[in-house]
């Protein structure tokens, strides 16, 4: 191994380190200044795999979205009624029954394509039953579970359009934000914080309209929350989606100067491009590295760690890059209100159960579809048209 390669993986795993601490403490730092969470609270990662193995390698075995050629995001609800799973039999028809429908159409589908959900807004940008689909930057406006099985066979297996709804070109920047919260506990916690933070920035830069924000479910790798995907024209006006892992809201601020506004990748945080496989994934990281001699690398660790020489371990305990395999932090809040805060006790103390537990209970308003109001409306004129018919019959006897 040349020397040059040696120095490089000891910046890698340098780099590591400093966004496990940095992640660590920034949900520590947050969950002390929120009052309402009177409980304790553990997080632990497990930090014995190199930083190697989240920027460039796909993660294969905890995020198959990394090598699909065509993403597609169901606009629907919010992340308080998203079951783990959107196929789930607990889940609304319309996420539901496209998941299956794209699942059935798979070995027919010419593009490998992968589906997730993202929070809906009625009269937004992404209303309830809108469809966005990445690469190609088209979005399907009011798609109900009665048009799933004809949507899929003419867009995503034809790779046609879909008649009953025009396609709209997208012109801004998406960037979906896990936090997914039923999936795994610690997106439902960082991932809203990650959102509100990227919405102060769009604020400041004054992007409203041109850089849209969003939550979306499961993307695969929870180990590396928060994950944040973005979908822009690149420097080369190439459409891309890159996935980003560790993002803490301190990171934020830069990883949005350079994503968004220069077009750049953001390599001390990036875990790959979807599309690529694993080994273009590397090699693009590499061309990166070498263009821009390690300075984004470099220049996040300069003068807090020693990256070269014999390790920082050794001789400082409480340097930035000595952790253990399994770190824990644990936050005693005040019991006061222990009352006031037993339903968020419930849902983080006792685990995955319970979270998915209340995620596959929402109240029946929250489960109401549009479709549905319709179905009922016409029932109920139905009746009435029954009732006045009914009426002038008795009336003529």
């Amino acid at each position: 191994m040349t020397k040059e390669k040696i120095k490089k993986e000891k910046t890698l795993h340098t780099l590591h380190s400093v966004h496990s601490r940095k992640l660590q403490g920034a949900i520590t730092s947050t969950l002390t200044h929120l009052p309402s969470f009177s409980f304790f609270f553990f997080f632990k990662k497990a930090s014995s795999f190199s930083v190697c193995t989240m920027m460039g390698s796909g993660d294969t075995s905890s995020s198959s979205d990394f090598f699909c050629r065509r993403h597609v995001f169901l606009c629907y609800k919010n992340p308080a009624v998203w079951p783990p799973r959107i196929e789930a039999a607990e889940f609304d028809r319309l996420p539901r029954l496209l998941h299956a429908a794209i699942n059935a159409r798979k070995p027919h589908i010419k593009k490998e394509t992968c589906l997730t959900i993202c929070e809906g807004h009625d009269g937004t940008e992404t209303s309830n039953g809108d469809v966005l689909i990445f690469p190609d930057m088209i979005r399907y406006r009011r798609l109900t579970h009665f048009d799933v099985e004809t949507f899929v066979e003419e867009v995503l297996v034809k790779e046609g359009e879909w008649l009953p709804g025009n396609p709209e070109s997208l012109k801004a920047s998406y960037v979906f934000v896990c936090s997914h919260g039923s999936r795994d506990r610690r997106c439902g916690v960082f991932g809203p914080i990650l959102v509100s933070r990227f919405r102060e920035e769009i604020e400041l830069h004054g992007l409203q309209g041109k850089v849209l924000i969003s939550s979306c479910s499961h993307i695969g790798g929870n180990k590396y929350a928060g994950n944040v995907i973005i979908f822009g024209s690149s420097i080369n006006r190439e459409v891309t989606g890159h996935l980003y892992g560790y993002v803490t809201p301190d990171d934020v601020p830069l990883l949005f100067h350079q994503h968004i506004i220069k077009g750049e990748i953001f390599d001390s945080l990036w875990r790959g491009q979807i599309g690529l496989s694993e080994d273009e994934q590397k090699k693009k990281q590499e061309q990166r590295l070498q263009l821009n001699g390690g300075r984004n690398l470099g220049g996040m660790v300069a003068g807090r760690c020693q990256t070269d020489g014999e390790s920082c371990c050794q001789d400082n305990e409480d340097s930035c890059c000595c952790q253990n395999d399994v770190f824990e932090e644990m936050t005693e809040l005040s019991t006061d209100n222990k009352r006031e805060n037993v339903n968020v006790i419930s849902r983080i103390n006792k685990g995955k159960g319970a979270l998915r537990k209340f995620s596959s209970m929402p109240t029946w308003l929250d489960s109401w579809e549009q479709e549905d109001t319709y179905a009922a409306l016409a029932v109920v004129c139905a009746a009435v048209s029954v009732a006045i018919a009914y009426s002038c019959y008795k009336q003529l006897r």
